[in-house]
């Protein structure tokens, strides 16, 4: 049987990846070993500046702790062919760090460059967060600005680190809706882009407050999707968000992405899915932890035990 790998990310401890949503962030010390005392395996990079930026450093760090270094998430303004190459300099600068963390470690499996929109940057897609129409998604040109930038800076990655990149679908940005994704998809050449599936926001971003529609996307894309994040996505608070127009972020502070068992999202489907593809590799849970959501450390256990009880 596939062997399925959890981790976490310094989001769960109040680090989130943009502007917009900043929590009472945890010292990187604190996260990582309330991160192994909890029962993860590896850790995502989080923001630049968050962990060591010394790959040696930040080796030690990891393995005095028995972690991996699992992956980093990096935006990027696809949209504006101008940003682009900004775009793929802090990719790059990234994505050596990674290759050197993983070169001095043992873990058989090459972290991810994740790659991303500049999500929560434009107020309308803001706005609609989990609610998008076709008529907001890109233009023709835009799609090809898009999709272009996406692709070389992916295959950028793969030549001067050897890494693989995937993308990182996000409510509140322009890859949302599941016809987005699939619109990404085909415009871009597999060898150099895959997916990163995010349970939560595949949820919230296509309209249901369940996992309908979930697992046909899976058996679509499955050649594509090469790694996963699991978050979950509660229904009452995304009909609410969904009803009075709230935006992304107001409907993150409520609460949209609650802890792993109590939403919408069926993991125990989504393990046996996984398990019936071989995968075997990491599984990053991701809880947006704000002030005032309790305990990172007491969120990350319970996460954890929830995913033991369905035998990973």
């Amino acid at each position: 049987m596939a062997r399925i790998r959890i981790g976490n990310a310094p989001c769960s401890w109040g680090s989130l990846e943009f502007e917009g949503l900043e929590g009472e962030v945890i010292g990187y010390q604190q996260m990582l070993d309330e991160l192994a005392e909890t029962g993860y395996g590896g850790t995502e990079l989080g923001d630049w500046g968050y962990l060591p930026t010394n790959p040696e450093r930040l080796h030690a760090e990891l393995a005095s702790r028995g972690l991996d270094l699992l992956g980093a998430f990096v935006p990027v303004r696809l949209i504006d062919a101008a940003r682009h190459e900004a775009g793929r300099h802090e990719v790059l600068k990234v994505a050596r760090q990674l290759a050197r963390v993983h070169e001095l470690g043992s873990c058989d499996v090459p972290p991810y460059l994740v790659l991303a929109d500049d999500n929560g940057s434009d107020a309308v897609r803001t706005r609609q967060a989990g609610r998008v129409t076709a008529d907001l998604s890109l233009t023709a040109d835009q799609w090809d600005t898009f999709a272009r930038g996406a692709e070389e800076i992916a295959r950028s990655v793969k030549e001067q680190t050897g890494l693989s990149a995937v993308f990182h679908h996000h409510c509140g940005g322009y890859i949302e809706s599941p016809a987005e994704i699939a619109s990404l998809l085909t415009r871009t050449d597999p060898q150099w882009l895959g997916l990163v599936f995010d349970t939560g926001h595949f949820m919230y971003g296509s309209g249901q407050n369940d996992s309908g529609g979930t697992f046909e996307f899976l058996d679509r894309f499955a050649d594509r999707i090469e790694y996963f994040h699991f978050k979950d996505c509660q229904p009452r608070i995304a009909a609410a968000a969904r009803s009075e127009g709230w935006d992304y972020f107001k409907a993150v502070r409520e609460g949209v992405f609650c802890e792993l068992g109590q939403g919408g999202v069926d993991f125990r489907a989504m393990v046996d899915w996984l398990r019936q593809h071989g995968y075997d590799r990491w599984v990053v849970v991701e809880q947006d932890v704000l002030p005032g959501m309790g305990s990172p450390k007491e969120s990350a256990w319970r996460n954890r035990e929830y995913l033991r009880s369905l035998g990973v």
